[in-house]
């Protein structure tokens, strides 16, 4: 029977749609799982076959889950805010929402045509209002709240200003920008406006000055992982450190509960130690260093302290130097007028780095010398204070004493800039030459130290700091606050206003602010970020209403906040919104928060580990500290699939300029022309240029084999140019400047080749390709141009991708499925290849053909024999291990093997046939709702109890034993499973067999292992 998958799966899908199959139910009676797939931000490439391997397992296991009986919750939705959509409304003038609806309408359609079980009803997008009202609700939540490091929590902000009219800063422990200290009195009798200055130390969105990634030419503020090499991801525009008022996120609060929580996560190791590592917690001591200048007497110093946070408070004795980050707040008091200049421009060329870079740099020193010097407390040394990008302000007090003689990268410095280097730390190592670190030796040069192991000189060391009065042991953490504010239009708005300078939130019965329309979406003319274009975005507070700008007068009209929200701000809470997606009372009820609790099942990419993963957990204790939500973390398992890889193909071209008639070479781009030709054209051209430049000027005459090939070439090129109109080709044959402009492995759209083969389709490429391939040429016009092959990331970029809509047409959408399972481990990388689906869709025709004779549909009731349950049971067993340990690949492949065996067997028996379908169904759900419902079955396939596996019908009745003499196997013998030695000795030694290969020895013991072998010892 012909199998027509589009027929099929056309059907299928509208009935699904009609009949809202996959809505999930709210009732909590039934045992629920909550299977999630990472945000999507939709962009206008559409999707590619790389997309969808995540989705497509998440959609295996949901539909097992049903099969199982439990209440699934698998949704989908867009992170549909995002700088691409802004920066084409920047090039185009068309609005974003205009754009990402079109994305998403997109979207939506491939999705669709692969089959995916999503509740469609609970759609979300971060972009419209009715959900971004609760981001900025949420935000709202966190401004009013603070952390009380003594209950572990966040709490409600009129808590901390009850605990300051009761006692002011006295025995309080929050976590704050700086520590403040006033009493009780002094609080009642602040203004209001101070008040608010002090609630801003402590509020978990608070704004302060924060050194951010400035893009210019962007006109906003990036994140770290919005930026490489220090250029933007987008565009590859200049980025610089700069500092800047900003939002920001008190996610440093939570720095022990997000390492401490990821113990309760099943999710990857590597993803795990990605968190730990960014995090950075840290233990040791925090020291004070007094600074001076040679200009000023010692006692009268400059009345400055460093403070320096180290981990190895027991090094302190070998410490020569301190290096503060560029961006240290003390660097301008301490330079010497002498260092300013340095100084300074030290500073600018460290601005053009992100943290990220300067982080990974760890092989280049470079530093500038203030001019001033420390103490150092313990040996009354003078510390030459330096300034240098490898320290960083965000991580702990942004100031090192610096230890060279054990830490490579003081080593380094101490090496470029000729600094004393003391050995503190007994070892063989000639620390002059090479750093040594270790925790395994003791301390030497270290006066009252000396001898001691590291673990008691730490000790020791931090009681005499605190007896001194000059630090305290403490815990330190690398992770920053997040910064919270974008310069950008399209965003969710903060719902902020400022009064008197102060920031003040919006009501949240007006909610939510709108993002208001705009003429323009770049900055304003004063430098204010794209919503300072708006017409309409003022607070009038007596009339509780957003009206026009030019209303403000700062009495009862004030100014909004012109920034918005970052990306993962909507994409930190979205997995609870689907929890109840309509509700316009609340995020989500609380009785459904507490019934669907954590998502089971998160799939998405590794990309996420330091971003949205740390936000979204951030954001759930939070909620979870003032009550809204039960669950402690968000995500309880999560799986990072790998890359589907696509096959690059690539093109070696040269850009031909020309003489032309007059004999002059032609210097525009516009007249080059592209030729194509292979590399060993190329290194042809290459080796023998010199001897080309002497036949082409007729230096010589062609007198051999090799001058022979290279005249073909000469002279091809001439015909080339001759075609295009001009005299010649322009080698420029000078003084070692011979040029025709090679370039090799240029990517070309993979469309341009004949069908799966590696042959360029020249034509088409001139045809429909590039403008620049035009008027392309190859070089050898008699011979098929063959393209090299790479395989790469699938990217647009890379002209590489495969269209997930051409697939389905051709080989189906369940064809899709199975192939991109069967690929390899969900986990790993795997390339993509066309052909290979060749072999998938022929196991779905055999899978079809099981249920028909001919053309016609015949199952039969007959009972099944022993050999056919076995196969289907056997494959119940394999199936139920695989989906639960994700190991999809092997499962597809023992689809193969029992429909092979079945079809061998021409079984058509209902008894196997209707639990094969069920078995299958999770991974190619079209093809199996087609059977069920021809097998006579009314009511989707999806809801069918997951077939029982019998073990009985596993155990062998016969053993196909192996019969060894003195430990060598000649043969095999079937015996029944059930007999023990007494009865297989007898049978075996009469076995005319075994009696040849005997040949008359006698029997010395005689080796029976119950269902393994038979080994005769002669």
């Amino acid at each position: 029977m012909f199998y027509d998958h589009q027929q099929i799966e056309k059907k299928w899908q509208k009935y699904w749609e009609d009949n809202q199959i996959y809505k999930t139910s709210d009732s909590t009676d039934r045992p629920k799982f909550y299977v999630l797939d990472m945000f999507p931000y939709p962009s206008g490439a559409g999707l590619h076959v790389g997309h969808p391997l995540g989705y497509i397992a998440s959609d295996i296991y949901a539909r097992f889950k049903r099969h199982q009986g439990f209440n699934v919750l698998h949704p989908i939705g867009y992170d549909s805010f995002g700088l691409p959509a802004e920066q084409y409304a920047i090039q185009t003038g068309t609005h974003p929402a205009i754009t990402t609806e079109q994305n998403i309408r997109r979207y939506e359609e491939q999705l669709r045509k692969i089959g995916f079980s999503f509740d469609w009803s609970r759609e979300v997008r971060t972009s419209d209002p009715s959900y971004y009202k609760w981001t900025q609700w949420i935000f709202i939540q966190l401004f009013h709240s603070w952390y009380n490091k003594d209950s572990d929590k966040a709490e409600s902000i009129k808590t901390l200003v009850q605990y300051f009219e009761e006692k002011g800063t006295e025995g309080l422990n929050a976590n704050q920008n700086e520590e403040l200290n006033f009493t009780s009195d002094e609080w009642k009798n602040a203004s209001d406006i101070k008040k608010e200055e002090i609630l801003l130390n402590y509020r978990l969105a608070y704004r302060a000055e924060t050194t951010v990634n400035w893009c210019p030419a962007l006109g906003t503020v990036l994140a770290n992982d919005e930026v490489k090499d220090g250029k933007s991801e987008r565009g590859g525009y200049p980025v610089f450190q700069k500092k800047m008022m900003q939002w920001s996120m008190r996610i440093s609060a939570y720095s022990e509960r997000l390492l401490q929580g990821l113990e309760t996560l099943d999710w990857p190791q590597p993803l795990k130690d990605a968190q730990e590592y960014w995090i950075g917690k840290s233990q040791g001591a925090e020291v004070q260093f007094e600074v001076f200048t040679p200009a000023l007497s010692k006692g009268e110093g400059l009345g400055v302290r460093i403070s320096v946070f180290t981990t190895r408070p027991d090094t302190i004795f070998g410490a020569t130097f301190m290096v503060l980050a560029p961006e240290h707040p003390l660097v301008q008091n301490i330079t010497t007028p002498e260092q300013k200049y340095e100084v300074q421009n030290y500073i600018e060329e460290t601005s053009k780095k992100t943290e990220r870079d300067r982080m990974a740099d760890v092989k280049n020193v470079s530093g500038a010398f203030t001019g001033s010097y420390a103490i150092n407390p313990f040996t009354g040394k003078e510390m030459p204070v330096y300034i240098s990008d490898y320290v960083l302000m965000g991580y702990g007090t942004g100031a090192v004493m610096a230890v060279p003689a054990h830490d490579e990268r003081d080593h380094r410095f101490a090496k470029k800039f000729g600094l004393e280097i003391i050995k503190v730390v007994e070892s063989d190592v000639d620390v002059q030459e090479e750093a040594y670190d270790s925790k395994d030796s003791f301390c030497i040069n270290s006066d009252f130290l000396n001898g001691l192991n590291y673990k008691d000189a730490k000790s020791k060391i931090i009681t005499e700091i605190e007896n001194r009065g000059i630090g305290h042991g403490t815990t330190n953490y690398r992770q920053r606050d997040a910064i919270f504010s974008r310069q950008r239009y399209w965003g969710e708005p903060v719902p902020i206003y400022y009064k008197d300078g102060m920031p003040y939130t919006l009501p949240s019965s007006v909610l939510p602010l709108e993002l208001p329309e705009v003429e323009k979406y770049l900055p304003t003319e004063d430098g204010d970020p794209p919503l300072g274009n708006a017409k309409t975005f003022a607070w009038d507070e007596a009339n509780q209403k957003v009206v026009d700008t030019d209303l403000i007068d700062d009495e009862t009209v004030f100014p909004l906040e012109l920034s918005t929200m970052p990306g993962w701000a909507g994409s930190s809470w979205y997995f609870l919104r689907y929890m109840d997606p309509n509700d316009e009372e609340v995020f989500a009820k609380k009785e459904l928060t507490d019934y669907w609790g954590q998502v089971d099942l998160y799939i998405g990419g590794s990309e996420h580990a330091t971003g949205h993963l740390l936000y979204s957990r951030f954001w759930n204790m939070f909620l979870k500290d003032r009550g809204y939500i039960e669950q402690n973390e968000p995500f309880q398992k999560l799986i990072n699939q790998g890359m589907i890889l696509g096959m690059s193909a690539f093109v070696n071209i040269s850009r031909l300029s020309f003489i032309d008639a007059d004999g002059q070479g032609t210097s525009s781009n516009s007249n080059r022309k592209y030729v194509l030709l292979s590399k060993d054209d190329i290194e042809f051209i290459y080796d023998n240029y010199l001897r080309m430049a002497q036949l082409k000027l007729n230096k010589v005459t062609p007198e051999s084999e090799l001058d022979l090939s290279i005249k073909k070439y000469i002279d091809r090129f001439d015909e080339i140019a001759k075609n295009y109109g001009y005299r010649g080709v322009d080698y420029n044959f000078g003084y070692n400047t011979f040029e025709l402009s090679f370039q090799t492995d240029k990517h070309i759209d993979i469309k341009y080749l004949k069908g799966t083969s590696n042959e360029l389709d020249f034509e088409k490429l001139k045809n429909k390709g590039n403008p620049e391939f035009r008027d392309a040429a190859l070089l050898w016009s008699d011979k098929e141009y063959i393209c090299d092959r790479e395989v790469e990331k699938m990217s647009k970029s890379k002209y590489n991708v495969v269209n997930p809509d051409d697939i389905c047409n051709e080989y189906g959408a369940d064809g899709l499925r199975l192939y991109e399972m069967f690929l390899e481990p969900l986990e790993q990388s795997k390339p993509w290849n066309t052909q290979g689906l060749s072999g998938v869709y022929g196991f779905l025709k055999k899978f079809w053909n099981l249920y028909f004779h001919g053309d016609t549909f015949e199952v039969s009731d007959e009972a099944p024999t022993k050999e056919e349950f076995k196969i289907l049971h056997t494959l119940i067993k394999k199936v139920l291990f695989d989906i639960e340990n994700f190991s999809f690949n092997t499962s597809v492949s023992s689809f193969m093997i029992a429909v092979n065996e079945l079809q061998k067997l021409k079984c058509n028996k209902r008894e196997i046939l209707e639990p094969l379908a069920i078995i299958i169904s999770p991974y190619a759900p079209h093809i199996c709702e087609e059977v069920w419902n021809l097998l006579g079955n009314n009511r989707s396939i999806e809801f069918e109890k997951f077939p029982v596996l019998n073990a009985g019908y596993l155990v062998e009745d016969e053993i196909d034993y192996p019969v060894s003499f003195n430990g060598k196997m000649k043969f095999k013998i079937k015996l029944s499973s059930d007999l023990g030695k007494a009865e297989v000795q007898p049978i075996i030694l009469e076995n005319e067999d075994v009696k040849k290969y005997l040949d008359g020895k006698t029997v010395k013991n005689f080796i029976f292992v119950p269902k393994k072998i038979i080994n005769i010892v002669s």
